[in-house]
């Protein structure tokens, strides 16, 4: 999957958080930030963007995945 491919996936399952997404087809970053994440540890965060993405991944077509995710608070302070 493009990154432009992933993108679409992730807005269109959570519009509510601001995503970005980069890569080459196959080491891809995601990138979110959105209040949703507040309140969750990391691993509940990486759960709640695998919860989205694991179709692909199960089926081959999207492969290596590294996610940051931000509160909006988070980020204006990185």
């Amino acid at each position: 999957m493009s990154p432009a491919e992933i993108l679409q996936v992730l807005q269109t399952e959570s519009p509510e958080v601001t995503w970005t997404t980069d890569g080459d087809g196959y080491h891809n970053v995601v990138e979110g930030v959105g209040e949703v994440f507040e309140g969750l540890n990391a691993v509940k965060r990486q759960q709640f963007v695998y919860r989205i993405l694991n179709p692909y991944i199960a089926d081959g077509r999207l492969h290596a995945v590294s996610i940051r995710t931000f509160t909006p608070a988070e980020k204006a302070d990185a």
